[in-house]
């Protein structure tokens, strides 16, 4: 059974990309309108809109926009396709390590270059497709989401790291899909939402939108998941990822990679609940993935004020690989991976 969210992060609006500005949860919940491809890569790169598989619907929406810019300056098919081009490079460098951007972004220009019609044409089937993916993860995450709830426990409680939920996707979520579907069915379900330094998504957003929906949250400091594992107050932990090689190593919000050493030590299952479009096959490991390093300063201000002596040193980090045996299942639209991952990710893809 799938939970209904009150929640719709990003859709194509009148030719415009509407989506949440995550960045003033929890104090303003406002829709702002991307009205270009600049506007969308400074979007994705403040991250007004985060999250993996929102930033791929954005990534197919900026296509989109970039597509009505180039339509309306080139008449000329080559000439479109060209810049274009040019375009999905420039969007896919807004964020390096969701690979949800690229894999949406490619997936816009092979149908523009594929495509036999007009730039006009091709601007329509580009806008078309755009919204068909935003539909496709909605669904795809209501499979994830059914498909983890049948691993979780009657009462149980549950450990995520970071927003994985309505907000970093279009509208239901990865590992808070999860929650809503084990909720809807269980109503005893609880989550433990861990602070998520250094941009508190897990305290601005995760429990923001797990309190809109009506589902039982406790916020913890990111230091504190050991203690309430060793107390057995936690039954199981899931995230969402990023970029997910094709051994399993799994690449996410800075600080999961602890959680999983401290669920490992516990004994407590850790999952990482993605699509598929977030397993990257081309990459063999996770020291393969990029990690983006970040402004100092969302380490040494919040708020806009600063927190640390000045001039101190700073090292940003916005991802860490979680090593893929320390992942007890991969929960995707597809069902279930479990080791050894090489197989069943293969698998996964054949099907």
């Amino acid at each position: 059974m799938s939970f209904q969210s009150k929640i719709k992060t990003i859709e194509w609006v009148n030719n415009v990309s509407r989506m949440v500005d995550q960045t003033l949860i929890p104090y303003e919940y406002k829709m702002v309108d991307i009205k270009s491809a600049d506007e969308m890569f400074d979007a994705i790169r403040t991250m007004i809109v985060r999250g993996a598989p929102a930033i791929g619907i954005a990534g197919a929406h900026g296509m989109a926009l970039a597509a009505m810019e180039v339509a309306s300056k080139s008449a000329d098919k080559s000439e479109f396709i060209e810049k274009l081009q040019k375009y999905a490079q420039y969007l896919k460098s807004s964020r390096p390590t969701a690979v949800n951007l690229m894999w949406a972004v490619d997936r816009q220009l092979e149908l523009a270059q594929k495509s036999q019609g007009t730039p006009e044409q091709i601007v329509r089937i580009l806008i078309e497709n755009g919204i068909r993916m935003e539909n496709e993860d909605i669904e795809i995450n209501k499979k994830i989401g059914d498909y983890g709830a049948q691993l979780v426990k009657k009462g149980a409680t549950i450990l995520t790291h970071c927003n994985a939920g309505a907000l970093a996707t279009v509208g239901y979520g990865t590992a808070l899909g999860v929650v809503r579907s084990a909720f809807a069915n269980d109503s005893s379900i609880k989550v433990f939402a861990d602070e998520t330094r250094p941009r508190q998504q897990g305290a601005r957003i995760t429990t923001f939108e797990l309190k809109m929906d009506g589902i039982p949250v406790t916020l913890i400091t990111d230091g504190m998941c050991g203690y309430f594992m060793n107390k057995g107050m936690i039954d199981m932990v899931v995230v969402g990822a990023d970029r997910i090689a094709a051994n399993g190593d799994t690449a996410n919000k800075i600080g999961t990679y602890t959680v999983a050493i401290a669920a490992k030590y516990h004994n407590v299952p850790f999952y990482i609940a993605a699509p598929l479009s977030t397993i990257d096959t081309n990459i063999q490991s996770g020291s393969e993935i990029p990690i983006e390093e970040r402004d100092k300063e969302e380490v040494t201000h919040i708020n806009g004020k600063r927190i640390c002596a000045e001039g101190v040193d700073v090292i940003n980090p916005g991802f860490d690989v979680t090593p893929n045996e320390l992942i007890t299942g991969i929960i995707t639209e597809k069902g279930v991976l479990y080791p050894p991952y090489s197989e069943s990710i293969k698998k996964a893809f054949e099907c």
